[in-house]
């Protein structure tokens, strides 16, 4: 196929000239048909991302200027003790904390739960232990003992395999005889410590409204503040609950379950089926069918519980993993579910099946990381494809915008977020295909490593000169990350090819993520301590 004109004119030792030639001849009939493809799709993508946050941004502006607080647009009243009835009026609350290996935070979320203002005959704390080191176990059935000796209803539960994992042993907690009577269940991970005052909050929309199924508490994180890594987790997570949930809850009476700080109706629960460990998003997957059963789901930002954000980043990246391959697969399981559902309401399916699911848990992976890491660095290379103006400026500059408006205080991080979620995007994005395949690690469950205060006693062991706690160690090799170091090097080059060549001065930015890349490709976006 190479024309002998150019074969005689290429030297056998020319290497250089062979691979430029072999460029020429297949950029042309291929290489620039098939980019031309990837922008195209790329802007679809941008749009329908861009559509979506501009609806959510509009739709928040209205919620916030217009519609009822939660306490109006529902009937609430605050429980009222009874000096007749005793606390008859109460409803029995069951309170789950599922555990794995928690040697760090056990004792935060038993105490806070130990200590929730709700009359004792009235509440049963059940702790999940799915925990694997004989050592832990101990400590934590030791914590349940000590505050049953102080007259509080706590039961210490394990099992003898991990099989469903948090969905199994949540599951199994409700078929234990003692919570045959509670009514509603309230579910708490363990690192999280809800304030005394929760359940006196969030049960008068249970109890008088019997179309709610789940409550749903915001999370606020402890230590937000304590890395780079946690501070882009915060700026994430606080659109998620300022606009998503928000919105969800005032337009549809539907969002996704966190998986914790939220309070069911446990015949909510029954009527949807359960709890299913098909996938790895068990709270998802129960918030959509008791959703399409009828029920409704109420969002309470201003009901907060603290909680912690994984501060390394290898445990990052698998509750990313996990977190974006278990609703891709969970849309593939379920899609054709929703359309065929004859309760809910044709416009509810759209918001589910295309706003919830198909927008914001694949194509927001998908774009991110397509368009920006790997169809615009090879436009460089490939200078015949253009990509206009408003495709790769504006529009990512308006959808950043629109995400920063949750965490206003982080608006000087702005810059650094973007290029860290362009790097998280790759992740997300490879996740988001297992699921959507199904294969490989879509049913991978790794539990998020929690540190509780093990770094705050450093900081005061450090300041008092005492012996602080022991930090694992990791060799240098631990660290590495090969992809994220091969798309650094990759933008890199693109970067080189720019300067040299380019018109668009897009090395800039591309500079600037080869440096993100390269820091999360050795492990050490973790370790560096942000300006407040």
């Amino acid at each position: 196929m190479i024309p002998e004109s150019f074969q005689f004119h290429v030297p056998s030792y020319d290497i250089a000239g062979q691979l430029a030639l072999m460029w020429d001849l297949i950029k042309t009939p291929l290489l620039v048909p098939l980019l031309t493809l990837g922008v195209y799709i790329s802007l679809a993508m941008s749009l329908m991302l861009l559509t979506e946050r501009v609806y959510m941004g509009i739709v928040i502006v209205l919620v916030k200027l217009f519609w009822k607080k939660p306490e109006k647009r529902y009937k609430w009243e605050a429980m009222q003790d009874d000096i007749e009835s005793g606390n008859l009026n109460f409803p029995v609350v069951l309170v789950q904390i599922p555990m794995f290996n928690e040697r760090e935070v056990y004792k935060l979320s038993i105490g806070a739960a130990s200590n929730l203002s709700w009359p004792a005959d009235r509440l049963v704390i059940q702790v999940l232990d799915d925990s694997t080191d004989p050592a832990i176990k101990q400590m934590v059935e030791q914590e349940c003992q000590r505050w049953a000796s102080k007259g509080i209803n706590i039961r210490y539960q394990i099992r003898e395999n991990r099989t469903g994992y948090k969905a199994g042993a949540l599951k199994e907690g409700l078929k234990r005889s003692y919570v045959k009577h509670c009514e509603h269940v309230c579910i708490f991970d363990a690192d999280f410590q809800p304030e005394p005052d929760f359940l006196r909050r969030a049960i008068p929309f249970l109890v008088n409204n019997p179309d709610i199924a789940l409550v749903q508490a915001r999370w606020r994180f402890v230590n937000a503040n304590e890395c780079l890594l946690t501070r882009m987790q915060e700026m994430s997570l606080d659109y998620h609950f300022t606009v998503e949930q928000e919105v969800g809850s005032a337009t549809h009476a539907f969002f996704g379950f966190n998986g914790t700080a939220g309070v069911w109706r446990i015949a909510a629960i029954n009527d949807a089926g359960g709890w299913k460990d098909r996938t790895t998003v068990e709270d998802m997957d129960l918030a959509v069918r008791a959703s399409l059963r009828g029920w409704k789901f109420v969002y309470l930002g201003d009901l907060q519980v603290k909680s912690e954000l994984p501060s390394t980043f290898k445990a990052f990246r698998f509750q990313q993993h996990r977190w974006s391959c278990g609703p891709a697969n969970l849309f593939r399981k379920m899609v054709m579910e929703i359309v065929r559902n004859k309760t809910v309401k044709f416009w509810k399916k759209v918001y589910v099946i295309y706003s919830f699911f198909f927008v914001r848990k694949i194509i927001a992976h998908m774009v991110t990381f397509c368009f920006y890491c790997v169809v615009l660095p090879l436009t460089i290379l490939v200078p015949e494809v253009k990509v206009p103006i408003w495709g790769a400026v504006y529009i990512p500059s308006v959808i950043t915008v629109l995400n920063s408006v949750g965490t206003p205080r982080s608006i000087h991080l702005l810059f650094y977020w973007i290029l860290f979620e362009n790097v998280m995007s790759l992740h997300r994005t490879k996740a988001a295909l297992i699921g959507l395949l199904e294969t490989g690690r879509v049913n991978e469950w790794v539990v998020t490593e929690k540190l509780g205060n093990t770094l705050q006693k450093a900081a005061d062991a450090k300041k008092s000169n005492t012996k602080a706690p022991r930090k694992s160690r990791f060799r240098f090799t631990d660290r590495l990350n090969t992809l994220e170091l091969g798309f650094a090097a990759f933008l890199f080059l693109c970067g080189c090819f720019d300067f040299v060549n380019g018109k668009n001065n897009y090395f800039i930015y591309l500079w600037l993520q080869t440096v993100t890349f390269f820091i999360t490709g050795i492990g050490y976006v973790g370790t560096i301590i942000p300006s407040s």
